[in-house]
């Protein structure tokens, strides 16, 4: 069925049509604006594509090509529209009052439209068993081994099992902050120090590392995905360590 002001169903839509869907949304006979679900997917105008979910207390975004959950933090910003930033205070999403919305990655700074593709189902952590809970920590241990041409041990002391999950997801999001972290000269002293990923439970998400080569990740299981310290507060340890 054909929608207000002419335009396709979003079935039928093209890339364009699609775009115009995405940032002017469905209407209703009175011009007000319909909601969209509280967990979407979008397209940007380059292609990526991401999952929102606000159904959470703290509203969640996730990339479809890569692992991790970014824990984002609304503002209020101009005209109504809502600024959604990282953990180190930088803009990722745009929402506008009209249900607009634009994507701010590192190859689009200034931003980029993004399209509404539908509804999606919502972010969380999944629990683990001890066994696949050891495979992951292994795993990362050898990644990032690899990265770094040195052995790096990946760790976690005294976490309740319902914690496994997050442990799991604290070891990927170390890392892709790796990953990230290897070609950035000014994070080489910390890359050439790491030996070691320690995790443990505690009130507040951190990470603190030691000059003697251990990489403390704090995490809050309480707080869901938001209770471990994002790829990007990592790599702000490694940039600013001497």
């Amino acid at each position: 069925m054909a929608l207000a002001l002419g335009l396709p169903s979003p079935a039928a839509a093209g890339p364009l049509d699609k775009l115009r869907h995405g940032l002017l949304g469905d209407h209703s006979s009175d011009g007000r604006q319909s909601s969209t679900p509280v967990v979407a997917r979008y397209v940007s105008e380059d292609g990526d594509v991401f999952t929102l979910d606000r159904s959470q207390p703290r509203p969640l975004l996730k990339f479809e090509n890569t692992g991790e959950v970014w824990v984002l933090r609304p503002q209020p910003a101009s005209r109504g529209d809502i600024i959604f930033k990282n953990e180190v205070g930088e803009p990722l999403l745009r929402a506008t009052r009209l249900g607009g919305m634009t994507l701010f990655t590192d190859h689009r700074p200034e931003g980029e439209a993004a399209a509404f593709l539908g509804p999606a189902a919502p972010l969380h952590i999944t629990v683990l068993s001890p066994q696949t809970l050891s495979v992951r920590l292994l795993q990362a241990s050898i990644h990032v081994g690899h990265l770094l041409h040195h052995t790096v041990v990946f760790e976690a002391e005294d976490i309740s099992p319902a914690s496994s999950g997050l442990v799991a997801d604290a070891a990927l999001v170390t890392t892709l902050a790796v990953e990230r972290s290897v070609d950035k000269p000014e994070a080489q002293g910390f890359l050439a120090r790491l030996k070691r990923v320690f995790m443990i439970e505690g009130h507040k998400p951190s990470a603190q590392f030691d000059p003697t080569g251990t990489l403390t990740i704090t995490l809050a299981p309480d707080q869901g995905v938001a209770g471990r310290p994002s790829s990007d507060r990592i790599i702000r340890i490694a940039e600013t360590f001497r």
